[in-house]
C-alpha cells in the first residue's frame, strides 16, 4: 500500500432522488413483511416531478392471495409511500406527497424464481439469486469503516437533523457531500477538500444569505470532522453551481439501487453489483451483504485483523454458498485460511445459508427503512434495527482459532 495518498467518497442525502426511491421501496418491504415475517418483495420505484411508480413482484399472506391484492392492500401502500415522503420533507410543487401521483404495478412472484428459493421435502432454502457481496471492516474510525464514506454520511446527517428541527430553516432535503482525505501509514491525517450541495430555500444563492448558509456549512462540518482533519489548507466547495432550488424527483429522475457504493463502502472496498433497497432478506444481494460485514467487522474488532475483506458466493436455489475468501490485506495476526476456516466451523453461522443468516441477524422484520439512507453499514446496532453491525462473535471467533 502506498504511504501518501488521497482518497475521496461521497454521500447524498435522504432527498436525493435515488434515495427517495430507495426509502420507499423499503417502506413497502418494512410494510409486507409487518404482515407476513416470509413475505417476498423485490420493489423498485421511479420518482419524477410529482410522480411515484412502483413496479416489481410480491408474495404476502394477507396482502396479495391468489393473484388478487387483499381489501384494503393498495389504500394502504399508497399511504406508505406518502408518509415516506412527507417525513422526508418533501411538500413543494415539484414534489408533494400529498398530491403526487401514485401507480402501482407490483404483481405476484414467479413461480419459477419461487420453487428455486421454497424449501420444499429434504430441499432446504435456496439463495434467491445468484452472484457475488463483499463485506468490509477497517480501524480508521470508531464505527470500524473507511473514514471518507463514514464522514460524508454524518455530513448530510448532521444537515439533515438540522433542517428537521428547525435549526437551519433555510435547508431543503436534497444534498450531497464529499470529502477527500490525505493518508499516511494507512490513516487519515488531513482533510483536503469538502464538497456541499445542498437545496435551499430561494434567496440563498447570493448576497448575505449565501454566506449565512456556506457559513453554517462550514460550522457543521468542522463539528462533525475529529479535530485536526480541517486546516487553512482544506479546499471547500460549497453550492460550487450557484442556485440550487429546484432539487429532489422534480429536479432529476429517482431510481431504486442507483447509490450502491454510498451505501456500501465509498469505493474503500469492492462491490458485487447488487443493490439491497426493496428486496426481502431471502435476496443474498442483501442478507449475504449484511453478513459479510458482519464478519468483517468481528474479524476487526477482535483485534484480528486491521482490515478485513469478505466474499461471498452464491448460485439461485442453492443452500449454501459456492466460496468465502477473507483478505486482511497484511494486517492478521493468524492466517486467512484460518479465519475462513474458523468462520465455516462456527455452528450458530449455520454454514451461512440464506435461512441460517436471516435468523441469526433476525432479518425477517421490518427494518430496512432505516437503512435506505447515509449507509447501510457504520450505523449504531439499536434494539432490532442494524443487528449486522453487532460485534457479538468475538468470543466464538477467538474460540474457533484456539
Amino acid at each position: 500500500m502506498r504511504d501518501d495518498y488521497l482518497f475521496t467518497s461521497e454521500s447524498v442525502s435522504e432527498g436525493h432522488p435515488d434515495k427517495v426511491s430507495d426509502q420507499i421501496s423499503d417502506a413497502i418491504v418494512d410494510l409486507f413483511l409487518s404482515k407476513d415475517p416470509e413475505a417476498r418483495v423485490a420493489c423498485e420505484t421511479l420518482t419524477t416531478t410529482q410522480k411515484v411508480v412502483l413496479a416489481g413482484e410480491i408474495r404476502c399472506k394477507g396482502v396479495y392471495e391468489g393473484g388478487q391484492w387483499t381489501p384494503g392492500a393498495l389504500d394502504e401502500i399508497e399511504a406508505a409511500v406518502r408518509n415516506t415522503v412527507r417525513e422526508i420533507g418533501y411538500a413543494q410543487p415539484g414534489f408533494h406527497w400529498q398530491t403526487l401521483a401514485f401507480e402501482n404495478h407490483l404483481h405476484g412472484q414467479s413461480a419459477h424464481i419461487a420453487q428455486g428459493v421454497d424449501a420444499s421435502g429434504n430441499k432446504d432454502e435456496g439463495a434467491g439469486d445468484q452472484g457475488i457481496m463483499f463485506g468490509f471492516a477497517c480501524d480508521e474510525t470508531p464505527d470500524l469503516m473507511p473514514a471518507a464514506i463514514d464522514y460524508s454520511h454524518k455530513i448530510l446527517e448532521r444537515l439533515a437533523a438540522d433542517r428537521h428541527s428547525g435549526a437551519a430553516p433555510f435547508l431543503e432535503p436534497d444534498a450531497k457531500s464529499q470529502v477527500t482525505l490525505r493518508y499516511r501509514g494507512g490513516k487519515p491525517v488531513a482533510c483536503t477538500a469538502v464538497v456541499v450541495s445542498t437545496q435551499h430555500a430561494p434567496g440563498y444563492d447570493e448576497g448575505e444569505k449565501e454566506a449565512e448558509l456556506k457559513a453554517y456549512v462550514r460550522k457543521a462540518v468542522g463539528e462533525v470532522l475529529p479535530q485536526g482533519l480541517l486546516s487553512d489548507e482544506t479546499v471547500w466547495h460549497i453550492n460550487p453551481t450557484g442556485a440550487f432550488e429546484i432539487g429532489g424527483p422534480d429536479g432529476d429522475a429517482g431510481l431504486t439501487g442507483r447509490k450502491i457504493i454510498v451505501d456500501t463502502y465509498g469505493g474503500a472496498a469492492p462491490h458485487g453489483g447488487g443493490a439491497f433497497s426493496g428486496k426481502d432478506p431471502t435476496k443474498v444481494d442483501r442478507s449475504a451483504a449484511y453478513i459479510a460485514r458482519y464478519l468483517a467487522k468481528n474479524i476487526v474488532a477482535a483485534g484480528l485483523a486491521r482490515r478485513c475483506t469478505i466474499q461471498l458466493a452464491y448460485a439461485i436455489g442453492i443452500a449454501r454458498p459456492l466460496a468465502l475468501y477473507v483478505d486482511t490485506h497484511g494486517t492478521g495476526t493468524v492466517g486467512d485460511d484460518r479465519l475462513e476456516a474458523a468462520i465455516l466451523s462456527i455452528e450458530k453461522l449455520g454454514g451461512l445459508t440464506p435461512r441460517a443468516i436471516r435468523m441469526h441477524l433476525g432479518l425477517n422484520r421490518p427494518i430496512y427503512r432505516r437503512t435506505a439512507a447515509y449507509g447501510h453499514f457504520g450505523r449504531k446496532a439499536e434494539g432490532d434495527y442494524f443487528p449486522w453491525e453487532r460485534t457479538d462473535l468475538i468470543g466464538d471467533l477467538k474460540a474457533a482459532l484456539d
